[in-house]
């Protein structure tokens, strides 16, 4: 059976050989079949257990498959590497953006390969391209249950499974197919790994945990090492063993990681040049250069080379935000992940005075530490970084949260009895009812109601809990099942809000209009909330639904001007249309290079002509910041024309920026390729690569209104730009501008 949590004055436990029999396999038990565990549980479980979990995680895989097609293709620029690593195997090694290999997405493959498989199976969709990531999130919530269940009640083990599911950014990432869902589930195994080493001292564990973060860099490169600082101390000195066996494992680990993610980098850079794709998000076309520029510090002081944005202080504003401290509970963060942070935090510290006495290598309190050090680890390096930050990376946090809220709050039950246990449980569920009511507040036309009772019901929970050591068992469970409710009902209605919508291009928000605000004191690219939301690319037969539609009946609310001033007036118009269920008003922004309007779902932006302050050159249809972000809508008529003869070669078309030629492809089937990659600011093609190409007979259309490589850089886009407009005469197909490669001026 589980063993009882330690109070603080209490004597030390026994060193646990029976930590096997906590699996239900200790010695002297008959060997069980491997299904047979999974189905039926721990042999000392309450019959209602497994029933629990497994209901549990079914109903987590069915509301996160709700509505999922809504999203459409979801984020263009991952969805064109699905595509094309469906139809060529080398372009699915890579993750480049199109078939023909021409340059690749701007992170490591990894978290393609699934989505690819499977659309290689199934055949291009949304299902197809999304499903993988609900499972991705089914399976993170598996892991944080065996982990917690593994030294705390079942009940602990439910509750952490609810807290996490039912955090917004989690529902919105574990349906979305950027990078981030694959990491969080690798991060969970990674903890949850160790933790198994922290039992015994056995060196397989420590193995696989550095075979989880080698993988997990394959997905999302550094931001997988985050958590490495607090896991590596916490084994060093809290794991059983002597002092050198633990260095020792931990070396090993270390191996394990670097043979788990180097594997892949080897081969990259070792690979000619040219006969791979170019490294997208790279200056030199080199996959080390973006892990540690674009992709590494420059995230962490802002300074990115091809990016657009970033810069700012620590503890400043930036381009993307204020940074500080509370940057996790802020008007931009906070509705997507800090309902349940101040509870986390709370019951973390709760947790390690309540196991403070215990023995040196106890695995309860090294559960606390380990899942706390993640978060709080996290959490820093978020708050300050300077550079490119987007509301949903916040969801590497949930799982940490969530196993804290599980762990602590169990600890605190159990321990009731005592009052200044049962008083640190009441003052978490108050302080938690209080900040919902906070955070709700931010949305005061959403399900206005709700704070009210969450606030009241709450705080009398709290109360309640506060002496539930002197009511008797019923009492004590009604205020416990009240106060549950109370910390859950905020962060269920902004996911269930989230679930309801579809969510689409590459800067999504959790919860309803409004809930997240883009900005602060330097304001983001774009300006307002719903400023660059919306749009993408719907696989055929689907509308085009809103990203941030209202939830629950309420109307939608326009956002915030945000304030980026580039130097030149914008003069093209650009479209950006869609139908659905679905409707938002973008807030107003000046833009680099121009000033814009974007309403997120049916609208115009006006574009810039100038160049901005980051070389910015101005979008028409599909071009600029909405080109950037969100890519084109493509008409018939245009689809018609990129596929005419595509087969005949190696790219029906030419796009600046993937967004823009992920919606071609997308719409097309056929390769298109991406000038500059995903801001158009990379190098490549040269413009004396790209007119080899057009003589060559390998590339049969230009398509116009790109960003001109708004990120800097060296301006090849630009420079194509220019030389194909010179010398080739334009096509107009409905508010698409399209240059024939085969056709130059007389």
């Amino acid at each position: 059976m589980t063993q009882p949590h330690l109070p603080a004055d209490a004597p030390a436990l026994p060193p646990p050989p029976a930590a096997p029999a906590v699996q239900g396999q200790g010695h002297g038990r008959p060997k069980q079949p491997p299904l047979t565990g999974v189905w039926h549980g721990r042999s000392d479980d309450p019959r209602w257990v497994r029933p629990a979990f497994l209901g549990l995680l079914l109903v987590v895989a069915l509301a996160y498959l709700w509505n999922l097609s809504a999203s459409g293709y979801a984020n263009s620029f991952y969805s064109a590497a699905v595509q094309a690593g469906s139809q060529s195997w080398k372009a699915m090694f890579f993750g480049s953006l199109d078939s023909a290999n021409a340059i690749t997405v701007d992170k490591p493959p990894a978290s393609l390969w699934p989505m690819a498989l499977s659309v290689r199976i199934f055949g291009l969709s949304s299902w197809a391209i999304l499903v993988p990531q609900v499972l991705m999130g089914v399976a993170t919530a598996g892991v944080l249950y065996a982990a917690v269940r593994r030294r705390f009640s079942a009940a602990a083990g439910l509750l952490t499974v609810a807290a996490f599911a039912l955090t917004p950014v989690a529902a919105l990432m574990f349906r979305f197919n950027n990078p981030d869902a694959l990491l969080a589930l690798l991060m969970t195994v990674t903890v949850y790994c160790v933790l198994r080493g922290m039992e015994n001292g056995r060196t397989k564990w420590l193995v696989w945990a550095g075979v989880a973060v080698g993988l997990a860099f394959l997905a999302k490169t550094l931001q997988a090492f985050l958590i490495l600082p607090p896991l590596a101390v916490l084994y060093a000195v809290f794991a059983p063993g002597r002092p050198l066996k633990r260095i020792g494992q931990l070396l090993l680990s270390g191996l394990a990681m670097v043979v788990a993610g180097g594997w892949w980098v080897a081969v990259v850079e070792l690979w000619p040049a040219s006969s791979r794709p170019y490294i997208g998000g790279s200056q030199n076309n080199s996959f080390l250069e973006l892990t540690f520029g674009y992709n590494g510090l420059g995230r962490i002081n802002g300074e990115e080379t091809g990016s657009v944005g970033g810069g700012g202080g620590m503890g400043g504003g930036s381009q993307w935000g204020e940074t500080g401290i509370d940057r996790m509970f802020n008007s931009e963060i906070g509705s997507q992940i800090s309902w349940l942070l101040p509870a986390a935090l709370l019951l973390l510290v709760a947790g390690v005075v309540v196991t403070w006495k215990a023995r040196r290598t106890d695995t309860a309190r090294a559960a606390f530490l380990a899942w706390g050090g993640s978060l709080v680890m996290t959490m820093v390096v978020f708050s300050f970084m300077a550079g490119i930050f987007h509301q949903y990376y916040t969801v590497a946090l949930a799982p940490y949260a969530a196993a804290l809220v599980g762990m602590g709050a169990s600890v605190l039950w159990e321990e009731r009895a005592r009052f200044t246990a049962s008083a640190a449980l009441g003052v978490t569920v108050a302080v938690t009812a209080v900040w919902s009511y906070v955070l709700l507040n931010r949305t005061p036309d959403y399900v206005p109601w709700l704070r009210w009772v969450i606030l009241v019901g709450g705080v009398a929970a709290g109360l309640g809990i506060a002496v539930a050591g002197r009511l008797n068992r019923q009492l004590a469970l009604g205020a416990a099942g009240v106060g549950l409710v109370a910390a859950l009902a905020g962060p269920t209605a902004y996911t269930i809000s989230t679930l309801d919508t579809g969510h689409s291009g590459s800067i999504v928000t959790a919860g309803p209009a409004g809930a997240s605000t883009m900005g602060g004191r330097g304001g983001g690219p774009g300006g307002g909330e719903g400023g660059m939301r919306g749009g993408g690319t719907q696989p055929p037969g689907q509308g085009q639904q809103s990203q941030q539609a209202g939830g629950m009946g309420q109307p939608p609310t326009g956002g915030m001007p945000g304030q980026n001033q580039g130097q030149g007036q914008g003069q093209g118009q650009g479209q950006n249309q869609g139908t659905g269920n679905g409707k938002q008003q973008g807030g107003t922004g000046t833009m680099p290079g121009g000033t814009g309007t974007m309403p997120g779902g049916t609208g115009t932006m006006p574009g810039g002509a100038g160049m901005g302050e980051r070389g910015f050159a101005g979008g028409m249809g599909g071009g600029g910041m909405g080109g950037l972000l969100n890519g084109a809508q493509v008409n018939a008529k245009a689809k018609a024309l990129v596929e005419k003869n595509a087969d005949d070669y190696t790219w029906a078309a030419a796009a600046i920026g993937s967004q823009n030629a992920a919606s071609y492809q997308l719409s097309t089937g056929k390769p298109v390729m991406a000038i500059g990659g995903f801001n158009g600011s990379d190098p490549s093609p040269t413009l004396a690569q790209f007119k080899s190409y057009v003589e060559d007979g390998k590339i049969h259309y230009f398509i116009g209104g790109g960003m001109g490589g708004m990120g800097g850089g060296s301006g090849s886009a630009s420079k194509i730009q220019s030389w194909v407009e010179k010398n080739y005469t334009k096509v107009t197909v409905g508010s698409a501008t399209f240059y024939d490669l085969t056709q130059p001026k007389s």
